[in-house]
C-alpha cells in the first residue's frame, strides 16, 4: 500500500466519511481486508459487535467473493500446526489469484465433500495413529460405505507427525489412501513431516498450489480471505508481529525455578517463570511455550566415546560436539533412525529388525531404547561425524502448556515441568527438555518462542461457566485460564478437577486453587490422590460422583476442558461424561456420543492431551 487509504461520502454524511479516513488511515492492508468482510457480514445480515461477527464467521466463510473454482484448504489439526501451514497455502494461494478458503474438518458436512472439486488436506495425526479431534467424523465418513464418490474431485495430502509414534503421520496416508480409493484424483504427491516440519510443508504447498494452478478454471474478483488465516480471534485485535518465533527463539531469562512437590514426594514438579520483556511476545491462556532444550553433556559424550569421533571434527560449520548438544536429537530411537545407521554397514546386524516380518521385534526393541543402545548393540567399524549427524532428525522443541495469563503476569510466562527420570534396559533415562529445564539456575537464558493453539480457548463469553479436568502437570492451562478470569473480572463460575499421587506432597499450586476456592473465583473443585488411601481414586471418579451437578453445568452451557496423559486419563474421563450424559440425561450410549460430538464442535468439550 503506497498510502491511507480514502473514501468518498457517498451515501455517508461528511462527518462520517471523515471519522472512517481517520481509522482507515491507522490500518494495515491485513487490517482493511477484515473491516472489509466485517462490513460485508454486517450487509449479510451476520450484524452485532465486530468481535461478535468475527467470532460468528465460520473457518470456511471466505469474508471477500471470487471468481473461478474454488480451492478448498481443508485443515484437521490438534494444537494449531495444520492451521499455520493452512494460512501459508491460502496467502500463496491469493498470490496466484486462485480462490482458496480454509475449512476446519468438522465445519464441512461429510456428505457434502463431494461437491468440492479441488482438496489441499493438511491432517495431523494425534495419539496412536488416531485422527484429531477436529477430523473424526470426516474420517469415519470416508471410510465408511456411505462415502460417496469423488470422480470429480481433485486433491493432494499433507501429514504431520511425529516419527518417533510408530503409526507415524497415519492419518495422511489414511486421508491419501482413501479419497483415492473413491475415484479421487491426485494433483501432486502426498507428503510427510515429521516436528521440523516447516520447510517440508512450504514446499508441498508450492508443488500443490503449482498443480492446482495448472488445472482449474480462474475467475475475476477478490481473493478468498478467512478469520483465521488473518489471525484474528474473536473479539481480539491483531497483536503486532514479534521478530521471535519458532526460527528465531527468544532468549528468555529464567527468574524463578522452583519444586512444586514436598519432601518425600516421588515425583520432581517445576514451577518456572520466564522472562519476555523485550521481545514482543504475546500469548493467550491455552497456549503453549516451545523451548529448545540443550542435550544431556555426558550423554553426548558417551555418543562420541562410542563411535570415536572426534569431538572437535566440523559438520555444518560447526563442531560435531556443538551439534550433538544444541542441534540434533541423540536420544530419540525410531525405525527412520536404525534405517539410516544400517544403511552405513552393508553388513550391520541391526538390519535384520527391519524385516517385514519382525515388526514385533522392532517394537520391542525401540521401547525404553535409545540411539546410544543402538550404537552399543550393533557398533560399525567406523562411521565419521557427518554420518554420525546423518542418521539423527533435528532437535524438536518441546511444547509445555502455559501457566500463567499474560494479563496477571505482564512481560512473563509461567511453566509446570514434571521432571522425567526413569530406568530401562539397565541404564538411567532423563527426560532432554524437563532435566535441563530443572538444572537452570537464575539469570540463565533458554530459547524460546510462542505457539499458538487455537483449539484451546476460554469461551469468547465471559460469563460462560468452564469445567477444568486437569491431573499432574495438565493443571498448567488451567492456573492460566483462571488468572486470566480474574485479571478481566469474568462472570463465569470456573469448576476444577485435580489429581496426583499425595495431597500432602502433589498438590500442585495448593494454596493459590485454595484462595480462589475461598474468594469465590473458583466455584468448586474436587480433587483426587490416587496412592492416599488402599484403593486408588482419579478425576474420573469424582466426576462420577459429581455427576449431577456435572450435568447441571452442561445444560447450563458449561464448557469443558481436559488436559495431560492421552493414553489413559482422557480415555478414562471420556467414558465418565459420557456415563453423566446418559445416566443424567436419559441418553442411550449413541445418543450421549453424539450429544458429546456436537459439544465438541460447538467448542465446548476441548482436549489439550499428549
Amino acid at each position: 500500500m503506497t498510502g491511507p487509504i480514502q473514501i468518498g461520502s457517498g451515501p455517508l454524511s461528511p462527518e462520517q466519511a471523515a471519522a472512517l479516513n481517520h481509522v482507515l488511515a491507522t490500518m494495515s492492508p491485513t487490517q482493511a481486508a477484515w473491516l472489509g468482510g466485517y462490513l460485508t457480514a454486517v450487509a449479510s445480515g451476520a450484524g452485532g459487535s465486530v468481535g461478535a461477527v468475527a467470532g460468528a464467521l465460520p473457518v470456511a466463510a471466505a469474508l471477500g467473493g471470487a471468481g473461478g473454482e474454488k480451492l478448498t484448504i481443508l485443515v484437521g489439526s490438534q494444537t494449531g500446526n495444520a492451521e499455520g501451514v493452512a494460512e501459508e497455502a491460502l496467502g500463496k494461494a491469493k498470490a496466484k489469484g486462485l480462490n482458496a478458503a480454509i475449512v476446519a474438518m468438522d465445519k464441512i458436512k461429510p456428505a457434502k465433500l463431494k461437491n468440492e472439486a479441488n482438496l489441499m488436506v493438511i491432517v495431523s495425526t494425534h495419539g496412536e495413529g488416531e485422527p484429531p479431534d477436529s477430523a473424526e467424523d470426516l474420517y469415519a465418513y470416508i471410510n465408511s460405505k456411505k462415502a460417496d464418490k469423488l470422480e470429480a474431485t481433485r486433491f493432494t495430502v499433507l501429514g504431520l507427525g511425529d516419527t518417533s509414534y510408530e503409526q507415524y503421520c497415519q492419518m495422511g496416508k489414511d486421508f491419501d489412501a482413501q479419497l483415492e480409493k473413491l475415484g479421487g484424483n491426485r494433483v501432486s504427491p502426498r507428503v510427510d513431516c515429521d516436528v521440523d516440519y516447516e520447510d517440508d510443508a512450504s514446499a508441498w504447498v508450492d508443488a500443490a498450489l503449482a498443480a492446482f494452478d495448472d488445472v482449474m478454471e480462474k475467475g475475476g474478483g477478490a481473493n478468498g480471505v478467512t478469520a483465521g488465516a488473518l489471525g484474528f480471534a474473536p473479539g481480539a485485535v491483531a497483536a503486532p508481529a514479534s521478530q521471535f518465533g519458532k526460527k528465531n527463539p527468544f532468549q528468555a531469562p529464567l527468574l524463578v525455578n522452583i519444586n512444586l512437590c514436598g519432601r518425600g514426594s516421588a515425583k520432581e514438579t517445576r514451577h518456572l517463570e520466564v522472562s519476555l520483556e523485550g521481545s514482543g511476545l504475546v500469548y493467550e491462556p491455552g497456549d503453549a511455550l516451545g523451548v529448545y532444550a540443550t542435550n544431556n553433556q555426558e550423554m553426548v559424550e558417551a555418543i562420541l566415546a562410542e563411535t570415536g569421533v572426534s569431538a572437535n571434527e566440523v559438520v555444518d560449520g560447526i563442531s560435531v560436539a556443538d551439534q550433538l548438544a544444541t542441534k540434533l536429537d541423540i536420544t530419540t530411537l525410531t525405525r527412520p533412525v536404525i534405517e539410516k545407521y544400517a544403511a552405513l554397514d552393508p553388513k550391520s546386524r541391526c538390519k535384520a529388525l527391519l524385516d517385514d516380518k519382525n515388526k514385533k521385534t522392532l517394537s520391542a526393541y525401540i521401547d525404553g531404547r535409545e540411539i546410544i543402545d543402538l550404537l552399543e548393540d550393533f557398533p560399525v567399524e567406523e562411521i565419521s561425524a557427518e554420518q554420525l549427524a546423518s542418521i539423527m532428525r533435528k532437535m524438536p522443541p518441546r511444547l509445555y502448556s502455559i501457566a500463567s495469563s499474560l494479563k496477571a503476569c505482564p512481560d512473563e510466562v509461567h511453566l509446570t515441568v514434571a521432571v522425567t527420570k526413569y530406568e530401562t534396559h539397565g541404564r538411567e533415562r532423563l527426560g532432554v527438555a524437563s532435566t535441563w529445564l530443572a538444572a537452570l539456575a537464575e539469570d540463565d537464558t533458554m530459547p524460546v518462542y510462542i505457539d499458538t493453539n487455537k483449539n484451546f480457548k476460554l469461551p469468547a463469553n465471559p460469563n460462560a461457566p468452564i469445567i477444568m479436568i486437569g491431573p499432574g502437570t495438565g493443571i498448567a492451562p488451567f492456573r492460566s485460564f483462571v488468572q486470566e478470569r480474574e485479571a478481566i473480572g469474568a462472570g463465569g463460575k470456573n469448576w476444577l478437577f485435580f489429581g496426583d499421587q499425595h495431597f500432602a506432597t502433589d498438590f500442585l499450586y495448593q494454596v493459590e486453587w485454595q484462595s480462589w476456592l475461598k474468594d469465590g473465583l473458583l466455584s468448586h473443585m474436587d480433587v483426587a490422590f490416587s496412592r492416599d488411601q488402599e484403593q486408588k481414586v482419579y478425576v474420573q471418579h469424582r466426576i462420577l460422583e459429581q455427576a449431577k451437578r456435572f450435568y447441571e453445568w452442561i445444560q447450563n452451557g458449561a464448557a469443558i476442558y481436559v488436559c495431560g496423559d492421552s493414553e489413559h486419563m482422557a480415555p478414562d474421563v471420556h467414558a465418565a461424561i459420557l456415563k453423566v450424559l446418559q445416566d443424567q440425561g436419559g441418553l442411550s450410549a449413541e445418543a450421549a456420543e453424539a450429544e458429546l460430538k456436537i459439544m465438541q464442535k460447538d467448542k465446548r468439550y476441548n482436549r489439550d492431551v499428549y
